[in-house]
């Protein structure tokens, strides 16, 4: 077989991954990529920020359950990526991200545009390299794309110096990946499968408490099968929310910080936590030493460096979610004198208390006739979506406003920055979503500050043919930090009032794009209908009531049981 060059053979490789999809911005140091690139089948998306390449490669990823892939060039190219890297890593999502670099000889020499990206990233992805040979290439690349999707998905960069881009090389053929070094186990332990069924069936008052391990190994139909047949009530954290149907009557709703009544009491009354794909973070668990102080643990997670990380496990199960889920729900198959009506009548108790605190304490809001409520926008957009559109969000109170008021009963509907709160994340990654799903709504619910983080991706949308909708929540305040301010520091707004902001309509037209705005609240469904009509990128400006805040909430330090309901 004749030589090719390292460019070639990159190009090659990615397409007998699949990848048909890239998100870039070009550069000096991978003008050779982009020079095959053009010649090849995959899409190339040109962004405006290579941190906006990132994120819509994350929300492709996070949309599709494929690898996303994006392609930087050296020095500001690829640090402008970083945030977006940490942002993927932060998540578990499954990122190939390819950067240039200078040639070898001229690497530690402080050349132009020299970088070690690899040193930058280290902490921030599942794993890194620097390719230093041109028979490398190809198996790193390969490596890359096994390690992104093996075990607990990440980000992984692969920094490829110039001088390798241009290298004749031949191809290797393709073999299967063996690292000795990386076996992650999927398979659960039967004993411990068993150990944890038969805590069920002892328990009075369990709850399921789900993550977004849950959505990553698309394991939602195995656990809507055991809730429902167990009839255990189900909470999910901000990144599990859609892996179990948040209008059946056994969903609590989300928990943590923002979580609804029910979700927390339920976790700190609860007698047996199950918890499925989570890693017991901080805005979950609340002060340590009070979170679900009377429940014996069980935890699934395929990563074992989670199992009792922060919170001791009375039950660990290390393996796959959807594989740990279908050995429980066999062992009861296979149990002969299951019976799941005595099952709901064991729990009845437990699911009425239950039912008392949801009706007790629902989340709720002061609506008003003459103001926009945030809640309310968010309720018509799940009304006049059917509850079908991908939501992406920025990170503030609009996310906690899309998390709690829109409910999802579908994975992979909810796209947004839990592990690092990314402002600027939501337009982005709605374009890869839109471009993963063409027929698809996509919305982006974003605040008047979050959405000019990355708001030049706007010409990212329109010139790559993805009408992505952007529903604005403008009090034109950094509210989740005004409203810390407003509870904590005596109204000192600190550099959060955004009395000055663009005029987001006028701002849509520049871009050729379509701006709506909506000032009274009769004019929201109108609104967010036309949207919903228009074959355009869109943006909806809500001017909502300026100091609304999101509630329930639980103060930092507090237990999940101390919140702040009004």
């Amino acid at each position: 077989m004749s030589k090719i060059t390292g460019a070639q053979a990159t190009i090659k490789c990615l397409q007998e991954e699949g990848v048909d999809l890239i998100f870039g911005y070009p550069g000096g140091a991978v003008i050779e990529l982009y020079d095959e690139l053009l010649k090849s089948p995959i899409r190339h998306i040109l962004v405006r920020h290579e941190q906006g390449a990132v994120h819509a490669a994350d929300g492709y990823a996070r949309a599709s359950g494929k690898v996303g892939v994006a392609l930087l060039t050296s020095g500001p190219g690829a640090t402008n990526g970083v945030t977006a890297i940490a942002t993927a890593y932060c998540d578990s999502i499954p990122l190939v991200v390819l950067t240039g670099q200078v040639p070898r000889a001229l690497i530690g020499n402080d050349a132009f545009q020299e970088v070690d990206i690899v040193g930058i990233t280290r902490p921030c992805t599942k794993h890194n390299y620097l390719v230093d040979e041109p028979e490398d290439l190809v198996p790193t690349l390969r490596e890359a794309f096994y390690l992104a999707a093996a075990g607990r998905p990440g980000p992984v960069l692969v920094d490829l110096p110039k001088d390798i881009i241009a290298a004749a090389i031949d191809y290797p053929e393709k073999t299967p990946i063996r690292m000795p070094t990386y076996q992650p186990n999927i398979t659960p332990h039967l004993r411990q499968v068993e150990k944890a069924c038969r805590a069920i069936l002892k328990a009075k008052k369990p709850v399921l408490y789900v993550g977004g391990g849950v959505i990553l190994s698309d394991s939602n139909e195995e656990l809507t099968r055991l809730a429902r047949r167990l009839s255990i009530p189900v909470t999910m954290t901000l990144m599990g929310l859609g892996g179990f149907p948040g209008t059946d009557p056994l969903s609590l709703g989300m928990l943590g910080m923002h979580g609804t009544y029910a979700a927390n009491m339920s976790v700190a009354k609860s007698d047996l936590l199950i918890a499925v794909g989570s890693r017991f973070d901080d805005r979950v668990t609340g002060r340590l030493d009070a979170f679900a102080p009377e429940a014996k643990i069980i935890h699934i997670d395929i990563d074992p460096s989670s199992i009792s990380k922060n919170v001791s496990v009375d039950i660990p199960i290390v393996a796959d979610c959807k594989l740990a889920l279908t050995a429980m729900n066999r062992w009861f198959d296979a149990m002969t004198d299951f019976n799941e009506q005595a099952m709901r009548n064991q729990f009845a108790p437990w699911l009425e208390q239950l039912e008392i605190w949801k009706k007790t304490h629902p989340l709720s809001y002061v609506d008003d006739p003459e103001i926009i409520k945030p809640q309310y926008v968010i309720e018509k957009l799940q009304e006049l979506t059917g509850g079908d559109a991908i939501i992406t969000t920025e990170v503030g109170q609009n996310q906690m406003w899309a998390a709690q008021f829109y409910r999802f009963d579908h994975p992979r509907r909810l796209l947004t920055s839990g592990g690092l709160g990314t402002m600027g994340y939501g337009l982005p990654a709605a374009i890869g979503a839109q471009l993963a799903f063409p027929d698809k709504t996509v919305i982006d619910v974003a605040g008047d500050g979050s959405i000019q983080m990355n708001i030049q991706e706007l010409a990212t949308a329109k010139e790559c043919g993805a009408p992505v909708k952007v529903a604005i929540l403008n009090n034109s305040f950094l509210g989740m930090v005004r409203q810390w301010q407003e509870l904590f520091y005596k109204r000192h707004y600190a550099a959060t009032t955004m009395e000055f902001a663009p005029d987001f309509v006028t701002l849509a037209a520049a871009y050729k794009a379509v701006g709506l705005r909506a000032k009274t609240k009769d004019e929201v469904v109108p609104v967010i209908k036309e949207a919903l009509a228009t074959d355009n990128v869109v943006i909806m400006d809500f001017v909502i009531s300026r100091e609304e805040g999101v509630f329930p909430m639980v103060p930092a330090g507090k237990a999940t049981t101390e919140m702040l309901l009004v």
